[in-house]
């Protein structure tokens, strides 16, 4: 099994039950401004990939019904509950409720979890690219690596406007690069602008697997970052993050 430790298996991704279930918010944390995460109870949990995603419903009370994907930021290794991270789009129908309206304690209907290809299963080493809220799935590899296998080579690149939309600011240690495209911090040293070559080069050189979420925009042009950098293109997986809320 190419040496992976059992933290990491299984190698496919678990099926996910076919019902929604009722979660309980258990405890809700503002990242940004704009950006909350909420841990969420689940009668029926069962363990997911890291990059794997949770369907949300809310139902109001003439029947309407709202339906939204969003991954997941924990590691499979948190039992008993998942946690999804979400972004407030004002034109959103599921953001604005959890932003504005979900307390703990609260209820709301989930189902997964889903997806098999953006899914990190252990390979060594690993290049995550991620832009604004792109980093959410890229935040459970990184966090199941340092609690399942911190000897895995692993390095996040992160884009962000500023400093004010740093998602997970006081978890991003020594092993994530971040550039501000917008608005730096006063008396930052480090890089800033968009994503380039120079950032991508040095960590995709050595990497096995790349994996890119962010914009349309983004995951275009740090895919061909990427592949400028000597990345094999069948081993560059993406995903885009809409719009829709």
């Amino acid at each position: 099994m190419d040496g992976l430790s059992p933290a990491i298996m299984p190698l496919a991704a678990p099926k996910a039950p076919g019902h929604w279930q009722v979660a309980t918010v258990k405890s809700i944390k503002q990242e940004t401004p704009q950006v909350k995460s909420f841990a969420l109870e689940l009668p029926k949990w069962m363990p997911h990939l890291p990059g794997q995603h949770y369907d949300i419903r809310l139902t109001a009370e003439d029947g309407y019904q709202a339906q939204r994907s969003y991954s997941i930021a924990s590691s499979p290794l948190v039992e008993g509950e998942i946690e999804l991270t979400i972004d407030l789009l004002a034109d959103g129908e599921v953001s604005p409720y959890f932003h504005e309206v979900v307390m703990e304690g609260d209820q709301v209907e989930v189902r997964g979890p889903f997806a098999s290809y953006f899914v990190w299963r252990g390979e060594e080493p690993a290049l995550l690219l991620g832009g604004g809220s792109g980093v959410v799935p890229l935040m459970a590899m990184l966090r199941h690596r340092r609690r399942a296998c911190p000897e895995r080579q692993m390095h996040l690149v992160y884009s962000v406007r500023s400093a004010e939309g740093l998602i997970y600011a006081d978890e991003l240690g020594d092993e994530t690069t971040v550039t501000y495209t917008r608005s730096a911090p006063a008396r930052w040293s480090g890089h800033t602008g968009r994503i380039d070559a120079e950032l991508v080069s040095g960590p995709a050189s050595a990497a096995e697997v790349v994996f890119i979420c962010g914009s349309n925009g983004f995951v275009e042009s740090a895919s061909r970052l990427a592949v400028d950098a000597g990345c094999d293109p069948s081993r560059i997986r993406t995903e885009r993050f809409g719009p829709s809320g």
